[in-house]
Protein backbone atom coordinates (compact mmCIF):
# COMPACT_ATOMS: atom_id res chain seq x y z
CA UNK A 1 0.00 0.00 0.00
CA UNK A 2 1.46 3.35 -0.94
CA UNK A 3 1.97 5.73 2.35
CA UNK A 4 3.14 9.16 0.82
CA UNK A 5 0.19 11.45 -0.71
CA UNK A 6 1.83 11.35 -4.24
CA UNK A 7 2.09 7.39 -4.03
CA UNK A 8 -1.38 6.92 -3.20
CA UNK A 9 -2.55 9.91 -6.16
CA UNK A 10 -0.53 7.60 -8.46
CA UNK A 11 -2.59 4.42 -7.21
CA UNK A 12 -5.80 6.21 -8.22
CA UNK A 13 -4.42 7.16 -11.37
CA UNK A 14 -3.52 3.63 -12.71
CA UNK A 15 -6.47 2.10 -11.79
CA UNK A 16 -8.33 4.75 -13.58
CA UNK A 17 -6.24 4.22 -16.73
CA UNK A 18 -6.04 0.59 -16.01
CA UNK A 19 -9.54 0.45 -16.54
CA UNK A 20 -9.74 2.44 -19.40
CA UNK A 21 -6.97 0.52 -20.98
CA UNK A 22 -9.05 -2.14 -20.21
CA UNK A 23 -12.28 -1.26 -22.05
CA UNK A 24 -10.44 0.13 -25.20
CA UNK A 25 -8.80 -3.09 -25.42
CA UNK A 26 -11.80 -5.50 -25.17
CA UNK A 27 -13.71 -2.84 -27.69
CA UNK A 28 -10.89 -3.92 -30.04
CA UNK A 29 -10.99 -7.28 -29.61
CA UNK A 30 -14.90 -7.76 -29.97
CA UNK A 31 -14.64 -5.46 -33.27
CA UNK A 32 -12.03 -8.27 -34.69
CA UNK A 33 -13.99 -10.97 -33.31
CA UNK A 34 -17.09 -9.66 -35.41
CA UNK A 35 -15.07 -9.13 -38.47
CA UNK A 36 -13.52 -12.39 -38.51
CA UNK A 37 -17.09 -13.94 -37.85
CA UNK A 38 -18.55 -11.75 -40.80
CA UNK A 39 -15.36 -13.19 -43.05
CA UNK A 40 -16.44 -16.44 -42.22
CA UNK A 41 -20.11 -16.15 -42.99
CA UNK A 42 -19.16 -14.72 -46.42
CA UNK A 43 -20.66 -11.47 -45.81
CA UNK A 44 -18.21 -9.49 -47.47
CA UNK A 45 -19.94 -6.20 -47.26
CA UNK A 46 -20.56 -6.19 -43.55
CA UNK A 47 -16.82 -7.40 -43.24
CA UNK A 48 -15.35 -4.43 -45.32
CA UNK A 49 -17.46 -2.04 -42.96
CA UNK A 50 -16.11 -3.95 -39.91
CA UNK A 51 -12.84 -3.36 -41.29
CA UNK A 52 -12.71 0.45 -41.44
CA UNK A 53 -14.18 0.33 -37.88
CA UNK A 54 -12.01 -1.70 -36.55
CA UNK A 55 -8.44 -0.39 -38.56
CA UNK A 56 -10.04 2.87 -36.71
CA UNK A 57 -10.10 1.32 -33.17
CA UNK A 58 -6.66 -0.33 -34.05
CA UNK A 59 -5.07 3.22 -34.83
CA UNK A 60 -6.51 4.80 -31.88
CA UNK A 61 -5.15 2.26 -29.32
CA UNK A 62 -1.94 2.27 -30.92
CA UNK A 63 -2.12 6.17 -30.67
CA UNK A 64 -2.93 5.81 -26.72
CA UNK A 65 0.12 3.25 -26.09
CA UNK A 66 -2.77 0.41 -25.64
CA UNK A 67 -0.95 -1.59 -27.56
CA UNK A 68 2.34 -1.60 -29.51
CA UNK A 69 1.62 0.44 -33.25
CA UNK A 70 3.39 -2.95 -35.27
CA UNK A 71 1.12 -4.81 -33.80
CA UNK A 72 -2.09 -1.86 -35.09
CA UNK A 73 -0.34 -2.59 -38.66
CA UNK A 74 0.18 -6.41 -38.60
CA UNK A 75 -3.37 -6.74 -37.87
CA UNK A 76 -4.96 -4.65 -40.64
CA UNK A 77 -2.85 -6.14 -43.01
CA UNK A 78 -4.11 -9.57 -41.83
CA UNK A 79 -7.65 -7.90 -41.72
CA UNK A 80 -6.86 -6.79 -45.67
CA UNK A 81 -5.09 -10.23 -46.44
CA UNK A 82 -8.60 -12.25 -45.25
CA UNK A 83 -10.78 -9.81 -47.38
CA UNK A 84 -8.85 -10.33 -50.58
CA UNK A 85 -8.36 -14.33 -50.35
CA UNK A 86 -12.00 -14.39 -49.11
CA UNK A 87 -12.89 -12.58 -52.19
CA UNK A 88 -10.67 -14.59 -54.56
CA UNK A 89 -11.94 -17.99 -53.28
CA UNK A 90 -15.74 -16.84 -53.83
Amino acid sequence: MPNTKGAKKRLRQSIVLRDRNRAQKTRMRHSLRKFREAVAAKKMDEAQALSQATARLLDKAAAKGVIHRNKAARLKSRMSHLIVTTKQAA
